[in-house]
């Protein structure tokens, strides 16, 4: 049961923080400066957008987010395979 609540917890904090590298980030939860006082981290979102600006790829920014978020969670899967075996009530795989 803790397992699980902290799956849940780890899952909700990874499509937070991917969401906020989107450009669909609505919500402004820290003041102008930025996180900790760091500019990098605005409160407006849209990371990408931000690093890929100036660049040929800037047109293709949500493209290049999409692949990201699938390239993270594809490797977050493969770590979490590897470092939980199944149990013995789990029904077997073919």
């Amino acid at each position: 049961m803790i397992r699980r609540i902290a799956t849940l917890i780890l899952v909700a904090s990874v499509a937070a923080i991917l969401f906020y590298l989107s450009r669909f980030w609505f919500l402004t939860l820290w003041p102008r400066p930025g996180l900790f006082g760091s500019e990098a981290l605005r409160p407006q979102g849209d990371l990408v957008g931000q690093w890929l600006r100036g660049t040929s790829a800037a047109p293709f920014d949500l493209v290049i987010w999409a692949l990201g978020c699938f390239a993270c969670l594809s490797i977050l899967q493969k770590l979490y395979d590897a470092f939980t075996k199944p149990s013995e009530t789990d029904p077997p795989q073919d």
